[in-house]
């Protein structure tokens, strides 16, 4: 049998120069950065994996769709063109554009969360609980068991628990649960995703009880890569029907565009019950914009608009992850600890088990991933116990099972070289690994603390 590899459906057109860094610098830069890779300075980073959040490569489509850009303060060409790429793709009635994801779940939390509601997801995101806590509910993970284990092979780790969902409708009461949130490929979790078949089964649940379901789709195009890859009956279907199937047993969804739909900026809120739709609408006045514009320019909807049909392309698609497979294999190799299967978005090191040594709370993730940053200019992110914040009626810190390094691979941005570079790096950190030390957190904000946070070495 011969074995086709998989490459970019692309070729590049133009390029931006990197600064080369010496290890004294990196060592300086941290230190002014107190240790988290979110405050230091992009000009000092050789390969950037912090996000793959708004950092993707634009085509040449939509870099002219940009030029068409509609900046009429109401009722914008462009709004109409993302609206319609909306229902053809993904199939919604009502869609608000907002300046990005995190806008699209304030709305949905306001208009949807009454004090005292309680709302299961299949694991937190941060930005996602915090606005449900703000508007007064609580969040409850009913994730499977599956999805906290790092090592664990089940190819959908983030499918809903349905049995753990029920003990929450039998405690409090299906009225008090406005939705169930449901993420595709679950970031906290390593982008694992969530198959079809648990779908279905969660929307007949739901249907029976009253509660709706709302996607987090801001990598459901990735989602779907892996139902079709995994699933049974879905090898010969394509990634655009599959994502169009996922969001149908849906009741709205919040998109953040910066990933899938390959643009720097913007996102929306989708919905199909038109009451709440005039009432988010309502609000998005407040916060973001008019509802034809929801505080993006005109190009940026039709930038959005364009990727968003790109995103659902199979060659485009089976490339993204194709790379990320590929650095995943070789950090497999080198006997990294890293989460398994292989996510969509990235690669994410297990902290605990690369640095057994080290408490949870003197921040392994945090601590390695300045190690790696040193190291080689690489730049990736911690998401754990800084990332898990404390809860808010106790002030403990949450201390989640995963304690990761997040390695996320931009869109259309890094060549298999960079790949290699990566691999290697982490190769060399894991050799001195022993000699890591921990990190104090000297400076914490309220909200959001892995943003802004800042450490010490121990």
């Amino acid at each position: 049998m011969i074995h086709h590899s998989w490459a970019e459906p692309f070729k590049i057109k133009m390029v931006e120069l990197l600064k080369m860094t010496t290890p004294a610098q990196r060592k300086k830069a941290l230190q002014n950065a107190g240790y988290n890779t979110f405050l230091l300075k992009s000009e000092d980073v050789y390969i950037d994996l912090l996000t793959d959040s708004g950092t993707s490569a634009m085509s040449d489509q939509q870099w002219a769709g940009m030029m068409l850009g509609d900046e009429a303060y109401a009722g914008s060409k462009n709004f109409y063109n993302l609206e319609a790429a909306v229902k053809k793709y993904y199939g919604y009635k009502y869609v608000i554009p907002t300046h990005q994801g995190r806008g699209a779940e304030n709305i949905l939390s306001q208009i949807m969360i009454k004090k005292g509601d309680v709302i299961p997801g299949n694991m937190y995101f941060t930005t996602t609980r915090l606005h449900q806590e703000l508007a007064g509910g609580v969040f409850y993970d009913v994730i499977i068991d599956e999805a906290h284990d790092s090592s664990n092979l089940f190819p959908f780790k983030g499918n809903v628990d349905i049995g753990k969902l029920e003990r929450l409708v039998k405690k409090f009461g299906a009225k008090k649960i406005p939705y169930i949130c449901v993420a595709t490929t679950v970031n906290m979790a390593g982008g694992q995703p969530i198959s079809l078949g648990n779908l279905k089964d969660l929307r007949n649940y739901t249907n029976k009880h009253g509660i709706k379901i709302i996607l987090d789709m801001t990598r459901v195009a990735e989602n779907a890569f892996f139902i079709q890859q995994r699933e049974e009956g879905y090898k010969r279907k394509s990634i655009a029907s599959i994502v169009k199937e996922i969001c149908s047993y849906t009741d709205g969804a919040t998109f953040s565009a910066k990933k899938d739909a390959l643009v720097n900026i913007g996102g929306f809120l989708a919905l199909n019950d038109k009451n709440k739709y005039e009432e988010a609408s309502n609000l998005v006045v407040v916060y973001e914009g008019l509802h034809t514009y929801g505080g993006l320019a005109g190009r940026d909807m039709e930038a959005m608009a364009i990727g968003i049909g790109e995103s659902v392309n199979d060659n485009h698609i089976r490339a993204r992850i194709g790379q990320v497979l590929y650095l995943g294999k070789k950090l497999n190799d080198l006997k990294i600890p890293i989460v398994n299967p292989i996510g969509g978005h990235g690669i994410f090191i297990d902290a605990k088990k690369f640095l057994p040594h080290l408490k949870q709370i003197q921040f392994p993730a945090q601590a390695l991933a300045a190690e790696i940053y040193e190291d080689s200019g690489v730049r990736t992110m911690e998401r754990g116990i800084v990332s898990a914040g404390r809860n808010s009626k106790t002030g403990d810190h949450y201390y989640p099972e995963l304690e990761l390094v997040r390695l996320t691979i931009p869109r259309r941005v890094y060549t298999q070289a960079h790949m290699d570079v990566i691999a290697e790096s982490i190769e060399s950190v894991y050799a001195k690994r022993d000699k890591i030390k921990g990190l104090e957190m000297i400076y914490e904000p309220a909200y959001l603390r892995f943003f802004q946070a800042k450490f010490k070495k121990l």
